[in-house]
């Protein structure tokens, strides 16, 4: 069973450690790797794998797990030096910051408030685990922004240049983006992050969502949105990728790009022209009823075929989008009834586009089934918007988010080196 993990954020994949790994005593009897004195157990590394494998849906045959391992031992070494980075520099993330963050998971999941801690519980597992992973991730953020120092202040200048650069730039495309990031600090390193890239883009184009994989495997700055760079301009992107997104379908998995300091995987989720045409925007509803188990379409369950049925009994029931949300709350709100303005050319698959340019306002689509539940829609409202040049806060969130990255892999590079890290053969 592919475990439905929502798209965020090594904090969130990295909770199932307690419920899915091995008893206690077992955890202390293997050591993988000794980073600066602290421990790595063959349990942390089995752990990691397998929530990968449940995450993604990779068939846990033994060739499979020993592909990942390489690479993610590499990635937990990551994680240990920066924790200790970040205790070094005595950083105390404030708790209303984690709780912050919380409900910023829970709305970029399209989960109710609160709903986050049930599910975790539902699946076994403390909800401590999700406040100490926050609280590395904010840490980690507020060691950079102190390393910045003055560059962390974007001035108004700089805002201004950027923007008259938008302005020039008009008539020149702009890539919606996704990447995970794979470094490579020594030659030795290579085999291992090709072969774990290798084994990612598989069950990418198999179907894993790209941002639980980014997420939990990026370690690049943008794995916090689950890997997403936004709109970017060529000049903003290595040539490498500029050369690929401009032969790249949208929705498409490229194979790995040889970058600076490693290997790159980026899928592209829309093309435009800056300042072009007006896009069609949609504002709907959705009603969405998860399945207990994975859906087979030759052989759904009793249990199934009662969640289609109530789906497609709301078309006699819901005949505006306020019925629609009360529908949502009533069914339990796995997702938010509201997913925010909606871009038609950058909807995928095409058949779900066709179907919400055609079908009429205020009315309820037929059961719409995937793998892991049934939903059923409802256009609000439809019209032309031309794409909006981006805010003066956006722009200086880009500027410093750039710089930020680019410390950030100077850094964690400059902590390996200095590193004492001992890796122990099986």
């Amino acid at each position: 069973m592919r475990l439905r993990i929502p798209p965020r954020w090594p904090v969130l994949l990295a909770l199932l450690l307690i419920a899915i790994g091995p008893p206690a005593m077992a955890q202390t009897e293997s050591i993988a790797a000794v980073v600066n004195g602290a421990v790595i157990s063959r349990a942390d590394v089995n752990n990691r794998v397998r929530l990968f494998a449940l995450s993604s849906g990779i068939p846990m045959s033994p060739d499979t797990l020993d592909r990942l391992k390489p690479q993610i031992l590499n990635q937990l070494i990551d994680e240990k030096l920066r924790l200790q980075a970040i205790e070094q520099e005595h950083i105390v993330v404030p708790d209303k910051a984690i709780a912050a963050a919380i409900a910023s998971i829970e709305a970029q999941n399209r989960l109710a408030p609160g709903a986050l801690r049930a599910r975790l519980a539902g699946q076994g597992v403390a909800f401590r685990t999700l406040i100490d992973q926050i609280r590395v991730e904010l840490g980690w953020t507020e060691l950079l922004r102190g390393r910045l120092g003055p560059a962390a202040h974007i001035t108004k200048a700089e805002i201004d240049t950027r923007l008259a650069a938008l302005k020039r730039e008009a008539g020149q495309l702009e890539y919606l983006v996704s990447e995970i990031f794979i470094p490579i600090d020594s030659p030795a390193r290579r085999g291992a992050a090709e072969k774990f890239a290798s084994t990612v883009i598989a069950e990418l184009r198999a179907g894993a969502p790209f941002g639980v994989v980014a997420a939990q495997f990026s370690q690049s700055q943008t794995a916090l949105q689950g890997g997403n760079l936004g709109w970017v301009q060529a000049n903003q992107l290595d040539p490498q990728v500029v050369r690929l997104v401009n032969e790249m379908p949208p929705g498409a998995i490229s194979d790995p790009i040889p970058v600076a300091g490693g290997l790159e995987i980026v899928q592209l989720r829309g093309r435009r022209t800056i300042g072009g045409s007006p896009t069609e925007m949609i504002s709907l509803r959705q009603v969405f009823l998860p399945f207990a188990t994975p859906f087979n379409p030759s052989a759904p369950t009793a249990a199934q075929r009662a969640l289609i049925n109530q789906a497609r009994a709301l078309a006699g029931r819901a005949h505006n989008c306020t019925e629609m949300e009360a529908a949502n709350q009533k069914a339990g709100a796995a997702r938010a009834a509201d997913p925010g303005a909606i871009a038609l050319d950058r909807v995928t698959p095409p058949a779900f586009r066709t179907l919400l340019s055609t079908i009429p306002l205020n009315t309820v689509s037929e059961p719409l089934i995937a793998n892991d539940g049934v939903a059923v829609v409802m256009v609000c409202a439809r019209g032309m918007q031309n794409p909006a040049a981006p805010s003066p806060a956006a722009v200086a969130r880009a500027i410093l988010e750039s710089r930020a990255e680019r410390l950030s892999r100077q850094l964690l590079a400059d902590l390996r080196r200095r590193a004492v890290i001992e890796i122990r053969s099986s």
